[in-house]
């Protein structure tokens, strides 16, 4: 039996649905969501980015503003630049697009969005609230991801769940927030030695290794909830996931797709967390 995909367009579509609401009650007390994105350079992939994120902002009406600097800006007028945000009452969201040219510490830049408007979720204060199971900007992919997961009935708690990949921004997250779920989390990285001896025993295998196709079906627990992060493109520019997505449909219960996945949820959470963030300035008021 082929497996069912999970359709992040669609569970998309039904949160900014949501969301939208959300937004016109805090309109309705004098307030506007306001995002402000923060683009260095010209990365194509970066520009594609923003593009999605400007778009979801649009769809359930939050402000949305670019600031589009040369690759020639130093650090220092980075720094300033979101300093004179962090005080900028109007704006409840602050995205620094990342990767940054290599002359700026992206340390640096992540540490000093104010914690209370950074809606990526990657400020060390927001990462520490989400470690201890606090209220928090939760880091957008692996929020999108639990939320697919629960989108299609599946019970965490009590679930072995493999993370295949650490980076700050996805595996490590994804894991934690897993964790928070009562599930119980191995990681698996590089370094992993038989690596098809952890996966085969994964209920919920999530896949964010950035290389195209490397989950191959008889790594896959039969019956598995599979979640794969990758976007690869291949020679022939077709896009992938991490996850062999022919050879896994046969195997696993719940599968994302990509493109069409994780993707379209990190950029609705996102838009959850500014939405969240001009709510919390209107309690503190």
């Amino acid at each position: 039996m082929a497996a069912t995909i999970i359709d992040g367009k669609e569970l998309s579509k039904t949160k900014r649905s949501e969301l939208a609401v959300e937004v016109e009650q805090i309109k309705s007390r004098g307030l506007l969501p306001k995002l402000v994105v923060i683009l260095v350079g010209d990365n194509p992939a970066s520009v594609s980015y923003i593009r999605g994120k400007q778009k979801a902002a649009e769809e359930i009406g939050v402000g949305f503003k670019l600031e589009h600097f040369p690759e020639s800006l130093s650090e220092n007028e980075l720094l300033d630049v979101i300093e004179s945000y962090n005080n900028n009452n109007e704006y409840h969201g602050i995205l620094v697009q990342l990767p940054l040219p290599g002359h700026i510490n992206e340390t640096a830049v992540v540490e000093k969005i104010s914690p209370l408007k950074d809606v990526d979720g990657f400020h060390p204060i927001n990462i520490g609230r989400m470690m201890t199971g606090q209220d928090t900007f939760l880091p957008c992919t692996p929020a999108g991801i639990v939320e697919m997961i629960k989108s299609v009935g599946v019970e965490i708690a009590g679930k072995n769940v493999v993370v295949v990949g650490r980076s700050n921004i996805v595996g490590k997250p994804v894991g934690q927030l897993l964790l928070n779920e009562h599930a119980t989390v191995t990681y698996c990285h590089s370094k992993t030695k038989d690596l098809t001896s952890y996966t085969k025993e994964a209920d919920i295998l999530v896949a964010a290794v950035g290389r195209a196709n490397f989950i191959k079906g008889n790594q896959i627990k039969p019956g598995a909830v599979v979640i794969d992060v990758g976007v690869n493109r291949l020679d022939t520019g077709k896009l992938v996931g991490d996850v062999a997505f022919d050879e896994a449909k046969e195997v696993a219960s719940f599968l994302t797709p990509v493109p069409g996945g994780v993707g379209p949820m990190t950029i609705t959470m996102l838009a959850h967390n500014t939405v969240q963030s001009a709510k919390n300035s209107l309690e503190s008021k």
